[in-house]
């Protein structure tokens, strides 16, 4: 896969074009320098320097970054908007490693706890998939350039649903859904069988 394909989801506006943030806040308060911090992770921004991060430019991405930058000068700091395309091909790529691996352990983080609430009891298990589910859609609103752990880890958190799974027998054998289902359904005539025997 080619870094190109990789960017294919960001839905670029121009080939190899970045949205760029330059902002700076006072250290002091420091809630707001948080709150903007925590915004931009959940971006998943690329931080080339102190103050100053880079996303695939797009309609969205351009807006939310319109937004944080519009609450950085509301408290009292200053923010510059850049539109820019990297001399370097071989500094986009960095660009484009550095936001990959950073998704690839957010996805092993969620196949690890997919498998591990594979073995939980079925409501649990249930619970699981709703949150895992959630988790996956977060991480994809940030996922510009999709590693091979995002299939992966979504392969690991539908496998939590009812319809991936297979009850066990008492003994811990394994039975089909077909064949548990007709245990509950089909009547128990044996004792009839019995009594007329004897």
């Amino acid at each position: 896969m080619t870094d190109h394909d990789r960017r294919e989801p960001a839905a670029p506006s121009g080939p190899g074009q970045w949205v760029l943030l330059s902002y700076r806040l006072p250290r002091e308060p420091s809630t707001p320098r948080i709150t903007v911090w925590r915004k931009l992770k959940r971006l998943g921004v690329a931080q080339i320097s102190d103050g100053l991060i880079a996303l695939p430019a797009d309609a969205r991405t351009r807006e939310q970054l319109e937004w944080i930058a519009e609450e950085i000068t509301d408290s009292g700091g200053t923010a510059t908007l850049w539109l820019a395309h990297p001399v370097m091909i071989a500094e986009e790529r960095r660009l484009a490693r550095t936001m990959a691996d950073a998704r690839t352990t957010e996805y092993e983080q969620v196949r690890a706890q997919a498998e591990e609430a594979r073995h939980q009891p079925d409501d649990e298990r249930r619970r699981a998939l709703r949150r895992l589910r959630a988790e996956l859609r977060r991480i994809h609103r940030r996922d510009y350039f999709p590693p091979p752990q995002r299939r992966a880890a979504e392969t690991a958190v539908e496998a939590l649903h009812p319809a991936n799974t297979e009850p066990e027998s008492p003994s811990g054998s394994e039975s089909s859904p077909a064949s548990a289902l007709a245990s509950d359904t089909e009547p128990d005539t044996k004792p009839d069988i019995e009594e007329h025997s004897a």
